[in-house]
């Protein structure tokens, strides 16, 4: 069973949520704020995006490649052709 600790946000929560972050950082500092964690987000999702395209790329690969077959071992010379 996977249950969240608090629930799901609401709206009251929400608002709760932004007024404590205004106290916190004020008002000249939200923007500023508010632009880091979307330069963060970007950035993450950049790293997601290259990290799947990894992933396909070399699962594509191999899939591509075909598995080399083991050699076959040597014919043994039987003992009337050394003499």
């Amino acid at each position: 069973m996977n249950t969240l600790a608090f629930g799901p946000l609401g709206g009251q929560e929400m608002v709760i949520l932004f007024i404590l972050i205004l106290l916190l950082f004020g008002a000249k500092k939200l923007p500023e704020l508010a632009r880091g964690i979307g330069k963060s987000m970007g950035e993450f999702k950049r790293a997601k995006e290259e990290f799947e395209h990894e992933i396909t790329s070399a699962e594509t690969e191999t899939k591509k490649t075909p598995v080399a077959k083991p050699a076959q071992p040597a014919a043994k010379k039987s003992d009337s052709e050394d003499a």
